[in-house]
């Protein structure tokens, strides 16, 4: 496929998203609507756009590519994936309601209001740090098959490509903010539920299969295996590990994620809110399915005409990330080439530019006080959030350049491990709220918890096999350190006459 063709579209495409930021916030520009777009959301479009940021290009690419993965990834992932869907069901209705009874901007405002200044700064920073970190490598991801198969040919550098997509997204997110992403995410999941569906169909077609006999040959693989009941102390894939680090990875990544919540929030009522996650819940689990069909699909097909897995520029070790898009752009013809990038543009920077705005929203209402409308007139206040804006989008870009330096893993995996550390804590903090009652901490020892948790999961992950009998961790490792945390908060608990009202 022509790297010239794919630029132009890729060209096209961001200014069809520039066209459309401009024309949802032309009457509007200010905090409010860039933080809850005036909670004037409609709750069909927000199910829908959350599905392309749920998704991003990590499942696009890395989920798929983990299916014939040496290992033996088969389905495996589905386990995890069932997991999500409970997780979704208890945010819709645990903690949904809390926040909409709060009538809050930023879920942390809730940590403040139930355990103290200090608490709420180590939750909101929390955030802060997951989330870009996990952002920066959802869109380290991307960056990777653009440079490859784009920008090398035109001799630009990995950092310089970096840039331009921190740039271009925020040239369309910076005036709308949530108002614009709730748009152009419900665009972009259009696109990549579409590109799915027509790369299934091209595949399909280049092995003379029908639908019918495409769906007996991904059953029949040595890739479909779905359960994994075998082994459970060494087995990271064994399905009780993956079904609860699935809930809890939800929870934590979802439920106690500003970026997420963010949208939620921006309805008129509860009822619309949990319409959009019980509807998104199994939207996302069908779809789950067709990707998981890609990564077989893709496996056969390279199988028969001979093509092996791209290998890491950096390692030189095969990187199943790398085998969907080698497929795609350069197997399958020109049009199934663009219908990819179309794919894989739409589910990363659906997930990124929602990730800026959430950061920015989070750094500006937690450290900065903008719902506060009394410490900043409006016009400060949309200066000062141009400002965070800007500097979170560098600090992306900085991240990325140190990621790309250091790893050569599986982008899922690595997500999903940032993950276990990073918003472990979060989980402790939720829990002590929500199910001690009586009880308060002495808040400025919080910080102390939060960081002495992960150290200790850490060394616990490390040094399982010894202390538990050969025992392996894996994505559950998140509900370990939520509660090491809550133990931690329990041991720096005091007794208190108040009742909590949350």
């Amino acid at each position: 496929m022509s790297p010239t063709i794919l630029l132009c579209f890729l060209i096209g495409y961001f200014l069809l998203l520039i066209i459309i930021s401009f024309a949802t916030s032309k009457n509007s520009s200010d905090n409010a609507t860039f933080f809850t777009a005036n909670k004037n959301s409609k709750w069909y479009l927000v199910a829908f756009g959350m599905i392309g940021t749920a998704l991003s290009g990590v499942t696009f690419i890395s989920v798929p590519g983990e299916v014939g993965a040496p290992a033996g990834n088969q389905f495996q992932y589905f386990q995890f994936v069932l997991g999500n869907a409970v997780g979704f069901i208890i945010i819709a209705t645990v903690l949904l309601p809390l926040y909409y009874r709060m009538n809050l901007t930023s879920i942390y405002s809730y940590i403040e209001k139930r355990l103290g200044h200090y608490s709420y700064k180590t939750a909101a920073s929390i955030f802060l740090l997951s989330r870009t970190l996990g952002s920066a490598t959802r869109l380290y991801l991307v960056v990777i098959v653009l440079q490859r198969f784009i920008f090398d040919n035109y001799g630009v550098p990995f950092w310089l490509t970096v840039l331009i997509s921190l740039a271009l997204i925020w040239s369309y997110t910076f005036k709308g903010g949530l108002k614009t992403i709730i748009i152009t995410d419900t665009l972009q999941t259009f696109f990549l539920v579409l590109s799915v569906f027509l790369t299934i169909y091209f595949i399909c077609n280049s092995l003379n299969f029908n639908i019918p006999e495409a769906f007996e040959t991904v059953k029949n693989s040595s890739y479909s295996k779905i359960f994994f009941l075998n082994d459970f102390l060494t087995n990271k894939f064994y399905f009780s590990k993956q079904f609860i680090g699935g809930i809890f990875v939800t929870i934590a990544m979802t439920g106690l994620d500003q970026d997420l919540m963010q949208k939620n929030l921006s309805m008129k009522t509860i009822k619309e809110a949990q319409k959009n996650m019980f509807t998104f819940t199994g939207v996302f689990v069908i779809l789950n399915v067709f990707f998981l069909s890609v990564g077989a699909l893709l496996y056969i097909f390279a199988a028969k005409n001979g093509i092996d897995i791209p290998l890491d520029h950096i390692t030189s070790k095969p990187r199943t990330d790398l085998l969907f898009p080698e497929i795609a752009l350069n197997n399958l013809g020109a049009l199934p080439a663009i219908i990819f990038m179309l794919g894989l543009t739409a589910a990363t920077f659906a997930t990124t530019d929602s990730a800026l705005t959430a950061l920015t929203t989070s750094f500006c209402v937690d450290f900065l006080g903008m719902d506060k409308a009394e410490k900043l007139n409006e016009a400060t206040a949309v200066r000062k959030r141009h400002t965070v804006h800007v500097a979170f989008s560098l600090l992306m870009f900085l991240v990325i350049i140190v990621i790309n330096a250091l790893n050569s893993s599986s982008v899922v995996s690595l997500i999903f491990t940032i993950a276990s550390y990073t918003y472990g804590p979060l989980l402790g903090l939720y829990s002590f709220g929500l199910f001690v009652k009586k009880r308060g901490l002495h808040d400025k020892l919080v910080p102390i918890v939060c960081i002495l948790s992960p150290f200790l999961c850490y060394l616990l992950a490390t040094f399982s096999t010894t202390l538990l009998g050969g025992y392996v961790f894996s994505v559950e490792l998140i509900l370990i350190n939520g509660l090491i945390t809550f133990l931690g908060l329990l041991m720096i608990s005091k007794k208190t006459d108040q009742q909590t009202r949350f």
